[in-house]
């Protein structure tokens, strides 16, 4: 039988895969919006070279915030503390990617730049799945 922290653990690795899908769908959702109503190319390569080059990034931003998740959730289990909501958790970072991917992609003059994006995306993810955590619950 598995100990309480084994299945704070196993919790924490569903909860960062959770969390990858939900901010690879919101990226690849906005990838498709800004090939097909965004971007202007001349022909057929063109449009599919602007959605291989945005789903390529947007899956490599998801598999970021994967492994910022999955390392948060690490910590905070080691701590003694276990995630709590955790299909809210995804949902809420997979909401928010899908805002503000949006916003940059509409209003152009909102995009900061590679660096302050990803320490965006990356304290979001941080900030989410530590307000997902509660203390754990003492055993028998």
């Amino acid at each position: 039988m598995a100990t309480d922290p084994d299945n704070r653990i196993k919790i924490v690795t569903y909860y960062a895969a959770w969390a990858t899908i939900c901010a690879a769908v919101a990226g690849l959702v906005v990838a498709v919006l800004h090939t097909w109503f965004f971007t202007y190319n001349p022909g057929r390569s063109g449009l599919i070279h602007t959605l291989f080059q945005d789903s390529v990034t947007a899956l490599a931003l998801a598999a970021g915030q994967g492994a910022v998740a999955l390392v948060t959730g690490g910590v905070l289990a080691r701590l003694g503390r276990g995630l709590r909501l955790t299909v809210l958790l995804g949902l809420l970072i997979g909401l928010f990617d899908f805002a503000m991917y949006f916003l940059q992609m509409a209003l152009p003059a909102t995009e900061l730049g590679w660096i302050p994006d990803i320490a965006i995306l990356a304290a979001v993810t941080i900030l989410a799945t530590a307000l997902g955590s509660e203390r754990a619950a003492a055993g028998p």
